[in-house]
């Protein structure tokens, strides 16, 4: 399971949510929205430090994006891909089957 961001995804973050060097993002898992992994579930992220059972990160531009334990039910057999949709001006989530 890896994380894989774009240089637009991450100049959506660094525009949009104000991170800098330094900061850490975390992926997770939230009930309700569409995910086309998980029915029922989306993924959202939030400012947060990570915690000693983080299971995946990637460092970028010195901003670290990681996933937690918790949600590690929700990314198994997946890497994450985080994109720009310049449509909806957002980040979009896609998903690789991992090996």
């Amino acid at each position: 399971m890896e994380i894989k961001i774009s240089d637009k995804a991450l100049e959506w973050f660094k525009n949009e949510v104000e991170v800098n060097n330094g900061d850490t993002v975390k992926f997770q898992a939230k009930y309700g929205g569409y995910s086309p992994i998980h029915e029922g579930f989306s993924l959202a992220f939030s400012l947060n430090e990570p915690l000693k059972d983080t299971i995946t990160s990637k460092e970028k531009d010195g901003i670290t994006f990681f996933i937690d334990g918790t949600d590690a039910w929700y990314f198994e057999g997946y890497n994450l891909i985080v994109n720009y949709d310049e449509k909806i001006d957002e980040v979009a989530y896609d998903y690789e089957e991992s090996n």
